[in-house]
């Protein structure tokens, strides 16, 4: 199972960042032991000092996929849930500037929280799924899944022409504005639609 993550994939995230805004996915990948299930909290990494939230759709591979044409891309995930891609910003940016890879920032132990699954059948339209987060009782992002760059069937079709989709693979979709620092004691709370589906504590 491998977890490969969109960034830059909301123009107004790309823009706080002072990113450009990507002609094509942006993509990178985390490790299995990245992520973080049951509602287990994080513990805050001793090795940066600007711990960032990021909330996302996540999408789950269900079938073997090489070089998937976009207009059968819909058959290649059956469910969706809601994640965080937890980011040492510090150390994101000291990558970016000298031109290094991000995985030390992104790509550490429990960097990936994630949801339960929701079958895509119970969704009324799958193009557009609203979510949003709380930090710490406060609304802090919130996004539609119509507003991304480049919507998941892209992102399936792009991905794969590089590597090959196996089941049970996931994509995290990339996270609207609003990304922000967490704190020792910080709680997020991420829904899909009006569904708590999600909840992180920082310790």
């Amino acid at each position: 199972m491998k977890i490969i993550c969109i960034g830059r994939n909301y123009s107004e995230h790309a823009k706080e960042l002072n990113n450009e805004v990507p002609e094509s996915p942006v993509w990178f990948m985390k490790p299995d032991s990245a992520l973080l299930l049951k509602n287990r909290p994080l513990y805050y990494p001793e090795f940066t000092k600007d711990l960032h939230y990021e909330t996302e759709l996540v999408y789950r591979i269900c079938k073997v996929g090489k070089h998937i044409d976009e207009k059968f891309a819909h058959d290649y995930y059956d469910a969706i849930a809601i994640g965080f891609d937890f980011t040492a910003r510090d150390i994101q940016s000291e990558a970016k500037k000298k031109g290094l890879p991000w995985e030390p920032a992104k790509a550490f132990d429990n960097s990936a929280a994630l949801s339960e699954f929701i079958s895509k059948k119970y969704f009324d339209n799958l193009s557009s799924i609203h979510f949003k987060m709380l930090k710490d009782g406060n609304l802090a992002q919130q996004g539609n899944s119509e507003d991304m760059l480049f919507n998941i069937e892209k992102i399936i079709a792009y991905v794969s022409k590089f590597v090959t989709l196996k089941m049970g693979d996931l994509i995290y979709t990339g996270t609207p504005a609003g990304v922000g620092s967490v704190q020792i004691g910080s709680v997020l709370e991420a829904y899909i639609e009006d569904k708590l589906m999600l909840k992180t504590t920082i310790k």
